[in-house]
Order: structure tokens, then C-alpha cells, then sequence
């Protein structure tokens, strides 16, 4: 049997064994829970930042689909979150576009001062109005009005110009044949005063056809002259006829009369061959 002293040594040990076996068992333990701890806060915080960056992914992207359908998006900055930021930039952008609209406004009322409607329907007051209908009143559009205007403008500069150039023509001869190259009645009646008949100063012969203002000259003939068609026999400024007047004054032997008439002892005329008409 073994000493006291020596069971006392044992026991001692034993102890010691037991406490550093039970001292190790907590740290392992207390290690173990401690690595628990930090990797599952881990886990929990990657876990969380994944959420939200899918969060706002998913946020941004329905932005994006919103504003591409026209859909109204909460996400104002397609930052991939609906916070504080958003519901600022929606403000500044709806004064902005209330800026815009109302600075649309003053510059179209600038332009174009609003003015009271003129009344469509004026009815009277009485025993007679009863029978009164309401009438309509039509204006013409702005632009047609425009365009008149400058019509208007045009013709009476052309107007103009084919009166001076009416007045230079009428100083050119006493006698003017105002004719056209394809009329038939023109070429018969600048036969007889041209080539029947010796007239001095020789005939001016204006043909309106070929002329830049032939027709205002030819209307303002007409005014003039009362005859409106050509040919158009002037001496003077006085209208002696056309085509059929002045053959039917040459058989009978008064064109030289009346020829000489209205030209007042300015005009000589004759025949270029009498002799040879009178044999014949």
C-alpha cells in the first residue's frame, strides 16, 4: 500500500489535471463561440449589403422601365433607392417645369395680346327680338389677308410700270398698232397701214404677245379705249379701230381721211401705189 505522502502527491495531480482539463475544455469553448460570433456577423452583414445592392438594382431598373413607358417613377434619381434625395429632386424638377410653362405663357401673351372675342351673335332686346336671328360673322383668315395684301402690292407695282411704259409707247409714233404676231386681224390691218399705205411718222408697232407687260398694257387699253381686243388702232391717244373698222375705212376710201383727222396736220399718209391700183 502506497504512503500517505505518496496518495497525497497523487491526489494533488489528479486535481491539477482535472482543473487543466476543465480550464482547457471553457477556452475551447469560449474560442469556439467566439468564431461562431465573428462568422456569423459576418455572414449577416455580407447577407445584408447583397440584399440591398439587389434592392436598388431592382430599384433602378424599374426606373428605368418606368421612364421608358412613361410611367411615373419614385426613384427621381435613379440612385437605386427611394430616399430624401428623390422627393428634392422631384421638387426642383416640377418648379422647373412650372418656370418653363409659365415663361411660355408670357412670351406667347407678348407676342399676341389677348384681346376680347368679337360677338358672334348679337340679338336685340324688345318686342322684336323674338323674330331676331343670330348672325355669324366671317373674317377672313390672317393669312389670307397676307397674301391679298401682297397681291395687291404686286398688281399695283405692275400697274404702274405698264402705265410708264403705256405713256413711252404712245410718245414713240402718232400712230401706234397695238397687235399680236399670231392674230390674223392684227397681220390684215398692219398690211394695209404698213405696206397699202405710206404714213409718216411711221407707225410704232407693239406687239403685246411678245411684250413683258402685254397684258396690263392691253387692260389698260381697254379702259382707255373701250375695246379690249387687238388689233388696236391709236392716233394720237384716240382709238380708230380694229381689224374690221379699219378695212371697212379703207373700202371706202376714208382711212386717210380720218387718219389725218385725229392727227391733227402732224401725220402725212398715202397710198404707195395709186397709179397702179387705179389702172388695175
Amino acid at each position: 500500500m502506497p504512503s500517505p505522502r505518496r496518495l497525497r502527491l497523487l491526489c494533488i495531480v489528479a486535481v491539477a489535471v482535472l482543473f487543466t482539463l476543465l480550464f482547457t475544455s471553457r477556452l475551447r469553448q469560449a474560442s469556439d463561440t467566439d468564431a461562431n460570433s465573428i462568422q456569423g456577423l459576418y455572414h449577416k452583414t455580407r447577407t445584408a449589403i447583397d440584399r440591398a445592392r439587389a434592392d436598388g438594382q431592382a430599384a433602378l431598373q424599374r426606373s428605368k422601365n418606368g421612364a421608358a413607358k412613361g410611367h411615373l417613377t419614385l426613384d427621381k434619381d435613379a440612385d437605386g433607392d427611394i430616399d430624401q434625395d428623390d422627393e428634392v429632386f422631384a421638387q426642383e424638377m416640377s418648379d422647373r417645369l412650372r418656370a418653363a410653362e409659365q415663361k411660355a405663357k408670357d412670351l406667347a401673351n407678348s407676342k399676341s395680346p389677348n384681346k376680347p372675342d368679337a360677338p358672334r351673335h348679337i340679338v336685340g332686346v324688345g318686342s322684336s327680338a323674338g323674330g331676331q336671328t343670330a348672325k355669324k360673322k366671317t373674317t377672313k383668315p390672317a393669312l389670307a389677308e397676307a397674301e391679298a395684301d401682297e397681291k395687291s402690292m404686286v398688281a399695283t407695282s405692275e400697274d404702274k410700270e405698264a402705265k410708264a411704259e403705256l405713256d413711252t409707247i404712245l410718245r414713240k409714233s402718232p400712230v401706234v398698232i397695238f397687235s399680236k404676231s399670231y392674230c390674223p386681224y392684227s397681220k390684215r390691218a398692219k398690211g394695209i397701214l404698213l405696206e397699202k399705205y405710206s404714213i409718216q411718222p411711221a407707225p410704232y408697232v407693239v406687239e403685246l404677245d411678245q411684250h413683258p407687260l402685254g397684258p396690263q398694257i392691253q387692260q389698260m387699253l381697254g379702259d382707255m379705249t373701250n375695246r379690249k381686243t387687238v388689233p388696236n388702232i391709236l392716233v394720237n391717244g384716240k382709238s380708230i379701230g380694229g381689224g374690221d373698222e379699219i378695212t371697212e375705212l379703207d373700202a371706202s376710201q376714208k382711212l386717210i381721211t380720218t387718219v389725218n383727222f385725229y392727227g391733227d396736220k402732224h401725220i402725212t399718209m398715202k397710198e404707195r401705189f395709186p397709179e397702179k391700183e387705179a389702172a388695175a
